[in-house]
């Protein structure tokens, strides 16, 4: 139990750099190619950029109530000791799972192209 608790707080700070290093996925699904309005294409990505923005404040949201339960069950298990463990504490590690899994399913769902990020190119080694 104690080691789920430990991996639950690990997760948290896991959770919260991939917040920061977060960019949206390629939608899934097949690519049909069809020709469309230009100004319906416009408000299209307009909406779908309006969703990825409102996707990634949910997203620091809930990894904000996910650090604020994660620092009470550390609270809660510095409180216990080996031979009693708190329904609290089992509550409280339960809704750090939940809600880690929330966030989670929130960075997978994305919207759009994503963002392509180049590669630094390579130095090659000084001759001696």
């Amino acid at each position: 139990m104690l080691g789920k608790i430990i991996t639950a707080g690990s997760f948290v700070l896991v959770m919260s750099g991939m917040l920061l290093a977060a960019t949206p996925a390629p939608a899934a699904g097949p690519q049909i190619e069809t020709r469309q309005d230009p100004a319906q294409k416009e408000m299209q990505d307009r909406m779908a950029r309006e969703a990825n923005k409102k996707r990634q404040q949910d997203i620091r949201n809930d990894t904000e109530k996910l650090f604020q339960l994660a620092t009470e069950l550390k609270a809660a298990v510095d409180k216990s000791n080996e031979n009693l463990l708190s329904l609290e504490v089992v509550r409280k590690a339960e809704d750090v799972e939940k809600l880690a899994k929330k966030v989670k399913e929130k960075m997978k769902e994305s919207v759009g192209q994503p963002v392509k990020q180049e590669l630094p190119t390579p130095v090659p080694p000084y001759p001696h």
